[in-house]
């Protein structure tokens, strides 16, 4: 059996498709043991093969132990015929001896083809696997190489990456060109390959973009300490800085707003207020309703993270928000319930602040 060519195509496979040669070659090997059992049955036996690169000689070995007296010719040997493999060989000794048939070559070469190309596909898919899986979170740039009516299909290296329809913004539209930046949220294992998923809607999209385009951010003097996000209309970050000399606000927009402004635009005009984070829960969430002005916030509940705030009777649309927005993603951003009051309101209640 001359496997010349295969070795040719096992350095192919290796180059090419990143597959170890030595996933190839068990595979091959597997390949034609099941091809020799299944042509020879029972007496088969217990087979190996061994390959040699350096001659490209592919053999089948049978192990059989040496006799005095051959009772089972598939497993046993006489010590006169073992002798001929190895001299040292004694009684009770197991040899290895070549059963490679004449002709066998072809048929097990074919029967070995699947083995191997199953092998090739399941590796490449470990590869892409693991290639993926410490990723998620991470901000990739990519484009579109289809849709259908639920997703779009992006490139990924060895394999396409799936953005759901759901997972866009409502200004969101791409053609084949045109680069897209996505986070990967989770990349799953099946039967068929890694499913990898990828999302523009999610919180950590601002937050990657911010980190890719704000070097205070990378450089650890200005961290972004929490996300509320109405993905294509509005998102409210918390920033603090560990420099008193960087305002972290002012990090972020950067000079004529450049920064802040390139952001926006990746976001399709995703409007994004920014606010210093504060340990102080009043300071926190009177920041977190930016724009709008606060008068006072009261604790009511430090536990169970309950307070009321009072604004200006004409900023309580404003704090509050279209459809509560505001309050929403400030509530979001902070972690604490927030109820909202007008000045003048507050008074009739009796709300002393």
């Amino acid at each position: 059996m001359n496997g010349k060519k295969f070795f040719e195509a096992l350095n192919i496979i290796e180059k090419d498709k990143g597959v170890p040669r030595d996933v190839v070659l068990e595979a091959f090997k597997q390949g034609i043991i099941s091809a020799y059992r299944k042509h020879f049955g029972k007496d088969s036996g217990e087979v190996s093969v061994e390959i040699d690169e350096n001659t490209a000689k592919i053999g089948i070995y049978a192990k059989k132990t040496v006799v005095e007296e051959v009772n089972n010719p598939t497993n046993e040997i006489t010590y006169e015929e073992a002798h001929k493999i190895n001299k040292n060989a004694k009684i009770g000794d197991v040899v290895d001896v070549e059963v490679t048939p004449k002709n066998f070559g072809r048929i097990a070469i074919q029967a070995a083809k699947q083995r191997v190309l199953q092998a090739v596909i399941e590796a490449e898919r470990e590869i892409v696997y693991n290639r993926y899986k410490d990723r998620v979170e991470e901000l990739i740039t990519t484009k579109m190489i289809r849709h259908d009516d639920k997703n779009i299909y992006v490139e990924l290296t060895g394999t396409d990456g799936i953005l759901p329809m759901k997972e866009l913004l409502p200004q969101d539209t791409f053609n084949s060109e045109e680069r897209i930046k996505v986070v990967l949220t989770r990349i799953e294992k099946t039967t068929k390959g890694p499913i990898i998923f990828l999302s523009r809607t999610t919180p950590i999209l601002v937050k990657r973009l911010l980190e890719e385009i704000v070097p205070e951010i990378n450089d650890g003097i200005v961290e972004i300490k929490a996300i509320a996000r109405d993905p294509g209309d509005r998102s409210k970050v918390l920033v603090k800085s560990y420099d008193e000399n960087v305002d972290p606000i002012g990090a972020c927009i950067g000079p004529n707003q450049a920064r802040i402004n390139e952001v926006i635009k990746e976001l399709k005009g995703e409007k994004i207020d920014l606010a210093l984070w504060s340990s102080d829960p009043k300071e926190l969430i009177a920041n977190a309703l930016q724009p709008a002005r606060v008068v006072a916030v009261k604790v009511l509940d430090e536990k169970n993270k309950q307070s009321l705030v009072v604004v200006p009777d004409d900023q309580l649309s404003l704090a509050i928000g279209r459809k509560g927005q505001n309050a929403r993603l400030a509530h979001q951003l902070t972690g604490w319930k927030i109820d909202i009051k007008s000045v003048k309101d507050a008074h009739k209640l009796g709300v002393k602040y």
